[in-house]
């Protein structure tokens, strides 16, 4: 009989070197017992930290059934679409089940087709929107290096997001021959890029000039974040179609799910998505729970998350990081720029053996802590983050 390390037989992920033996609160610790302040959230999936209690007790309670085949009717996915539908921002009427983020764009990408008749996408130049062909499609384009069968007549705007970027958009869409200009409204994972106020307002008016939808991808920004319940509050934006996912269960179970307009909704009436597990009835449950949370906690949420922000801002501009950086901070997403040439993964290295879990990509450092998150705690993690970026690396 063959023996083999488990990790052997593992393929598509990388790792950090560390695993996960378990979570509690806005902790995480690995196999051999050592503490991690939390400041990632799983990227932006436990918003709420790693102990919910009304999420748990769903999950303790569940007595429903094991599975409801797509084609069948399920009560609960009515409940949870009107939900969905009552939180959201703008005027959505109508719901999508999916499985999780990159199902969710996918939905997105063939509602805006069948709408516009049309065959072309626009979204952000490094973007991220999922992990499928499609979605790689619209996302940054060095992805096309390591698989080049993508699709084509996709086309990206360049940040940064502001009036040149307004030129760049309207070049791309007044040819009206682009289904969508799909993007998140505060892009996380290039180090939590904000987009201008002048930029978002063009985007949105464009897409009506040229009758291009509008989509706003709110998989890692939705369900508070940001200092809102949705990063397009921040706009003041009316989208289209918007996509979620990650926090929409606070990590307990997978789900995600694409919201549309009843205009939208009443022109591809006769489009079929099927979902195998989209909507999974546990993954329902758990939602439920955590939404209706979210619904009756939400002033306290939202008031809690912004004053957070305001320590971490406070903090942050105090730390000396030996050189210039641009913070970027809207509610709990917090980008850290690095000078040019400067290499993150240094300060996310030294920072894990200190006890404090951050993001770090080419020369930024991402946080995004629980929503949650205790000041106690929250000042915890900046002591070891200001204690890792003081040496020199």
């Amino acid at each position: 009989m063959k023996k083999h390390r488990a990790k052997a037989h593992l393929m598509g992920t990388s790792s950090n070197g560390m695993t996960v033996g378990r979570t509690e609160d806005c902790l995480i610790y690995d196999t051999h017992g050592n503490r991690y302040i939390d400041f990632t959230s799983g990227w932006c999936v436990g918003n709420f930290g790693w102990s919910d209690e009304s999420i748990r007790r769903a999950i303790r309670e569940f007595d429903g059934p094991a599975y409801v085949q797509p084609g069948y009717s399920y009560e609960a996915w009515q409940e949870l679409a009107g939900l969905l539908v009552e939180l959201a921002p703008g005027h959505f009427t109508h719901c999508f089940r999916a499985t999780g983020g990159t199902e969710a764009v996918e939905i997105a990408l063939q509602v805006t087709m069948a709408y516009t008749g049309r065959r072309k996408f626009v979204s952000i130049e490094g973007s991220y929107h999922g992990n499928s062909i499609a979605t790689g499609s619209i996302s940054a384009s060095e992805r096309r290096k390591a698989i080049e069968n993508h699709l084509p007549n996709c086309f990206k705007v360049t940040p940064p997001l502001n009036e040149r970027a307004i030129g760049q958009l309207d070049t791309l869409l007044k040819k009206k021959d682009v289904a969508a200009f799909i993007m998140e409204p505060i892009i996380c994972n290039l180090g939590v890029l904000i987009p201008d106020q002048a930029f978002m307002a063009a985007a949105q008016r464009l897409c009506r000039r040229y009758g291009t939808l509008l989509v706003m991808d709110e998989v890692a920004s939705g369900f508070g974040r940001t200092g809102a319940l949705f990063a397009t509050e921040h706009y003041d934006l009316e989208p289209d179609v918007l996509c979620l996912a990650k926090a929409i269960t606070g990590g307990y179970a997978p789900m995600g799910a694409t919201l549309v307009t009843e205009e939208v909704a009443n022109t591809i009436k006769d489009l079929e998505v099927y979902s195998t597990y989209g909507w999974h009835p546990l993954s329902v449950a758990v939602a439920l729970a955590n939404l209706k949370a979210i619904r009756q906690h939400r002033a306290v949420l939202l008031k809690h998350t912004n004053t957070m922000s305001d320590i971490m801002r406070a903090r942050l501009s105090r730390i000396d990081f030996q050189d210039p950086v641009e913070l970027r901070i809207q509610g709990l997403a917090i980008g850290i720029v690095l000078g040019h040439g400067k290499d993150a993964s240094a300060i996310q290295n030294k920072c894990r053996k200190a006890g404090l879990l951050v993001f770090a990509e080419e020369n930024r450092v991402s946080l995004f802590p629980p929503l949650t998150i205790t000041e106690t705690l929250l000042q915890e993690g900046i002591d070891i983050l200001e204690r890792c970026v003081a040496r020199k690396h």
